[in-house]
C-alpha cells in the first residue's frame, strides 16, 4: 500500500516519541494499530464484495448462455420431431386410405351367414 522502509519507520517512531511523549506513546500506538486493522478489514471486505459481484455477473452470463442453448436445442428437437412425425404419418395415412378403399370394394358377408350360426347353450 505505502512504500515505507524500516529506516523510515524508525524516524517516524523517534518523532512520535518526541512529540507524544513516552507515557502516551504505547496507547497511541495501540489505537493506531486498531485503526489500521479496521481499515485493512474494510478494504478486504470491499474487495471480497467486488469479487462476489463479479462472480455473480459471470454466473448470470453463463446462465443466460445455458438457457439460450437449451432453447435452441428444444427448438431443433421440436422441428426434428415434427419432421419425423410427418414422415411417419404420411405412409400410415396412405396405408389407411388404401385399406379403406379395399374394404369398400370387397363384398361384405351377408346377414344370412350370421343367422345360420346358432349360439351354444
Amino acid at each position: 500500500m505505502f512504500d515505507i522502509g524500516f529506516s523510515e519507520l524508525v524516524v517516524i517512531g523517534i518523532v512520535a516519541l518526541l512529540v507524544i511523549g513516552p507515557e502516551r506513546l504505547p496507547k497511541v500506538a495501540r489505537t493506531v494499530g486498531h485503526l489500521l486493522g479496521r481499515a485493512q478489514r474494510y478494504v478486504s471486505d470491499v474487495k471480497a464484495d467486488i469479487n462476489r459481484e463479479m462472480q455473480l455477473d459471470e454466473l448470470r452470463k453463463l446462465q443466460a448462455q445455458v438457457n439460450e442453448s437449451a432453447r435452441s436445442l428444444e427448438n431443433s428437437m421440436r422441428q426434428e420431431m415434427s419432421s419425423l412425425q410427418a414422415q411417419v404419418e404420411t405412409p400410415l395415412q396412405d396405408a389407411a386410405a388404401s385399406l379403406r378403399s379395399l374394404g369398400e370394394e370387397s363384398p361384405r358377408p351377408s346377414d344370412a351367414t350370421a343367422s345360420k350360426e346358432t349360439p351354444r347353450a
